[in-house]
């Protein structure tokens, strides 16, 4: 449900560096992706907590496919409840530090 999407939730999850990345992934997907199939470079119970973080946000879903897990973007649903966030916070590139 789109009105249980919280901006500080989903902010804080996006504030990650490793779970900003798997959203990106996500966002240039044509579709569900499984978890394994993304180029994580973490243990796998690193990979957990932040596919958890992202999912209890309210940022993915996803279901049971075999013994794999397939997750999706819910791009719409962050699209009514926050309309422009998750365009803004993925075109947003990596500040540039001055020296």
């Amino acid at each position: 449900m789109t009105a249980q999407l919280l901006v500080e939730d989903v902010l804080a999850a996006l504030g990650n560096p490793v779970r900003l990345g798997i959203v990106r992934e996500l966002a240039a997907s044509p579709g569900e992706r499984t978890c394994g199939s993304l180029p994580l470079e973490i243990t796998k119970a690193t990979a957990t907590h932040h596919w958890r973080v992202l999912r209890e946000s309210g940022i993915t879903r996803g279901h049971k496919v075999g013994r794999a897990k397939a997750v999706s973007l819910r791009r719409e649903d962050l699209d009514v409840r926050f309309p422009g966030l998750l365009d803004a916070v993925l075109g947003a590139g990596r500040p540039t530090r001055e020296e």
